[in-house]
């Protein structure tokens, strides 16, 4: 249903990536990247292949084909590995039924994204995969076990490196947000603040400046509507509800954001 095939990848790409604001792969922004990361050098000897493969990896992810998209992606080497893990991330925590393999696939994310932010310190959305990749194996652990294990403030240290690269990053944001609200969730508001530095008024910041940088997302609505549950409980189930109800209404353009509008429309049932 999601298939930007040919020229239509790069003419939707803006809109397909206003909240990680990935650059469109040509053989120009590989160049670049590879000048700020130059351990990345020797793994990436044919810019031209490597280029046709990130894009085949983007095409598949967008469209839902998220296998394929981890096999473009490693087929690319580490220059690959940042939609290998956004897919790998997206298939464990949405698609994924089988618990142990759910953990494993998130593991070996969360792995092999380490490793990457060694090679390529200064790649912003090297950071942030590695902080989506282990808030999300954080969440099927347990927020819990992840905080005892010291996960979170890796989580949290990973997506503020983000912003601080690139406060325009509406994903990170909301990766924020969520590890805001998930710590209060789960160890009580004053424990959060003096123990994770994690606040209630952080969460609506976080997802107030992602909304802002990237509007009508659903993904950024529904995040936000789940985070607003988890953060303020019942006392604001209504606002909650609003969120959803605008997450539901907002039209998908791949295959990652109908996944949040069916979430959304299953939260107002």
């Amino acid at each position: 249903m999601y298939r930007y095939g040919g020229t239509a990848l790069s003419s939707n790409w803006a809109r397909l990536h206003r909240g990680d604001l990935e650059p469109y792969p040509t053989t120009d922004s590989l160049a670049e990247l590879l000048g700020t990361n130059p351990e990345l050098m020797p793994h990436a000897p044919d810019l031209a292949a490597i280029v046709a493969l990130i894009e085949d990896a983007w095409r598949a992810y967008h469209a839902g084909d998220f296998a394929d998209a981890v096999d473009y992606g490693l087929a690319a080497g580490p220059v690959g590995m940042v939609v290998a893990a956004r897919a790998a991330a997206v298939y464990a925590s949405h698609l994924e039924e089988d618990e142990v393999r759910r953990l494993a696939i998130l593991r070996d994310t969360v792995e092999s994204c380490a490793a990457l932010v060694q090679l390529a310190p200064n790649w912003i959305n090297a950071w942030y995969v590695y902080g989506l990749a282990l808030g999300r194996y954080s969440q099927n652990i347990s927020v819990v076990k992840a905080l005892a294990q010291g996960l979170g403030g890796k989580v949290r240290d990973s997506l503020h490196r983000v912003i601080q690269l690139n406060p325009g990053h509406a994903d990170a944001h909301v990766g924020l947000g969520v590890y805001h609200a998930e710590v209060i969730d789960k160890v009580g508001g004053m424990v959060a603040a003096l123990t994770y530095g994690a606040r209630k008024e952080a969460v609506v910041d976080h997802f107030e400046a992602a909304r802002g940088l990237h509007p009508q997302s659903p993904v950024v609505l529904a995040e936000y509507a789940r985070s607003t549950q988890l953060a303020f409980g019942h006392a604001h189930s209504g606002r909650a509800h609003e969120i959803f109800g605008e997450a539901a209404a907002c039209q998908p353009a791949d295959a990652l954001e109908r996944l949040d509008v069916e979430w959304a429309l299953g939260e107002l049932e």
